[in-house]
């Protein structure tokens, strides 16, 4: 049985833990507003983009820009995006099985499937089960900038534009709200599997000016770029999120094992005074006898 010592110590060392995950929630509080903030003010504009393109590619011939080109599927490319730091939950791992179910699933049916990751827990949970990967991004959680985004997208167009690939997807968690983040698996290339939906704008036959080439060469790279930067500030405010709610569970969790500590003390120190009562008795029985 723990003594009264043992129970205030770690009743100290709960109550020390208790403020540390009460500050990392304020801290990730205040990161979440900026990381939805920017998020919010990006996804009109990437929505949009996606509308125009998949207005556009509808009436233009798939030979007038590689990224349109849809070859038969051999080899698939699948990209992860995951964070660098843990203590947020189920927010790593969720991707993480997802993605792993779907590169499973590739394989199963005969795909030639190349794995890369953005974030250390991506790369570490590929490393740890031995699967290759064939790029990696870490140091980005945190610190997102366009130009990652540019980075990112310079090496998923070259890889498709080289035919090294058949198809590129980009598997990362969709902010939904503070308590939920959703798991979504896009395709990023071909790019002519843009599909219709109600905000996608309605095919016309177009005068380009300047010409179809130069649009499509500035248009379609510009677009791979918006997606891949819409994910990365997806999965930031989504981890955000997750952080600021595993703190906060955290703290309830501590704030509970204080009081069940404290409890437990006082039953301690009750019973120690109980004894010493007894023994104080005991010895004026035994003197007066």
């Amino acid at each position: 049985m723990p003594t009264l010592r043992d129970i205030k110590r770690r009743i100290r060392a709960v109550h020390s833990t208790s403020k540390i995950t009460k500050a990392m929630k304020m801290v990730a509080a205040s990161k979440f507003r900026k990381a939805q903030q920017r998020m919010f003010e990006l996804r009109p504009y990437a929505d949009r983009m996606s509308a125009v393109l998949s207005s556009l590619a509808g009436g233009a011939e798939s030979e007038i820009h590689p990224l349109l080109a849809v070859r038969p599927r051999k080899n698939v490319d699948i990209i992860v995006l995951t964070s660098d730091r843990g203590l947020c939950g189920a927010f790593n791992s969720n991707i993480l099985r997802v993605a792993s179910k779907h590169i499973s699933h590739l394989k199963k049916e005969e795909f030639e499937v190349n794995v890369s990751a953005i974030g250390r827990k991506a790369v570490d949970y590929f490393k740890r089960r031995n699967v290759p990967l064939k790029k990696s991004w870490t140091g980005i959680s945190g610190r997102i900038s366009y130009a990652n985004a540019q980075e990112i997208a310079a090496d998923i167009i070259e890889r498709y534009t080289n035919e090294t690939t058949d198809e590129i997807i980009l598997a990362y968690n969709e902010f939904k709200s503070v308590a939920a983040q959703k798991v979504v698996v896009t395709r990023l290339l071909p790019l002519a599997s843009i599909e219709a939906t109600a905000e996608t704008l309605p095919v016309f036959n177009f005068i380009y000016e300047p010409s179809k080439e130069d649009i499509f060469n500035n248009l379609l790279p510009k677009n791979v770029e918006i997606q891949v930067f819409r994910a990365l500030l997806e999965s930031q405010a989504s981890e955000e999120a997750a952080r600021m709610s595993a703190m906060e569970n955290a703290t309830k969790a501590a704030n509970d094992m204080i009081n069940s500590l404290t409890l437990q003390f006082n039953k301690a120190r009750q019973a120690s005074i109980t004894k010493e009562l007894m023994d104080i008795v005991g010895g004026v029985e035994a003197l007066k006898g």
